[in-house]
């Protein structure tokens, strides 16, 4: 952390702490199904990439979404998840059949083809919770057509960018994003309209809310350096989009 950090942290951050949880984490009733906890799409798994779909939406099933669906663009993604088979596989281009979604997650292994551009864009313009991260976050950045998109969603968006990603976005330098994080993390807030998780050591999340000088924003001091490796983005993505599926505001599941 900068010693700028330190000091907004002392003016009107708050450090994540598990109290702050347990209303957003209400107990279930006895005579609850899975129709009372939503149902979330994970969008992506281009060639070779497969996986982190699957990752992602076995991580949303165990967080205790309703429905999970694992929706690839890869021509040769598998047709059931052989260790998890209740996660219902699709191919991306029958998204548009599924109208009872109330999250979608695009991003984890998505590529950046014409056709990830399309479903993205089509994703977008749904009134539907979104996350997004990853290479959807990296067209959106080479796009000025997906960035008035996002500017204008009524439902709510939650972007994840790690320190790169939200360096294209902000067409900036990664060590300008590192030196100033709070700021970047509420710029992103801001440019975009959205909830930013900004990840990285210490992860910071802000929303529109709070996107000006004097606003609070929280900080995830948890984690360690073991989490630098292939697939922890993924796994997040999957626990977000669970909870927003469940309905869960967008600021509650970033934090």
């Amino acid at each position: 952390m900068t010693n700028k950090q330190s000091k907004d942290k002392d003016k009107g951050s708050k450090a994540l702490v598990q109290s702050m949880f347990l209303p957003a984490l209400p107990s279930r009733a006895l005579d609850t199904h899975k129709g009372n906890f939503g149902s979330v799409a994970i969008v992506g798994g281009d060639t070779g990439m497969v996986g982190a779909v699957l990752l992602a939406s076995r991580a949303a099933l165990f967080c205790g979404a309703g429905r999970v669906y694992a929706a690839f663009l890869a021509d040769n993604a598998p047709n059931v998840d052989a260790c998890h088979p209740e996660i219902m596989l699709h191919s991306a281009a029958t998204l548009t059949n599924l109208t009872q979604l109330t999250c979608v997650v695009i991003g984890p292994g998505f590529g950046q083809s014409k056709a990830a551009f399309e479903l993205l864009a089509f994703c977008m313009a749904q009134h539907v919770a979104l996350l997004i991260d990853a290479d959807a976050l990296n067209l959106i950045s080479q796009h000025m057509h997906l960035q008035e998109i996002v500017k204008n969603r009524q439902a709510e968006t939650i972007i994840t960018p790690h320190p790169a990603e939200a360096a294209r976005l902000l067409n900036t330098a990664v060590g300008k994003i590192q030196q100033n994080r709070v700021e970047s993390a509420q710029n992103l807030a801001f440019k975009f309209k959205a909830i930013c998780v900004l990840k990285g050591a210490g992860t910071i999340i802000t929303s529109t809310d709070m996107a000006n000088a004097d606003g609070n924003w929280f900080i995830n001091t948890t984690g360690n350096p073991g989490l630098a490796s292939s697939g922890t983005g993924d796994v997040l993505r999957g626990i977000i989009g669970s909870l927003m599926a469940k309905g869960l505001s967008g600021l509650e599941v970033g934090k």
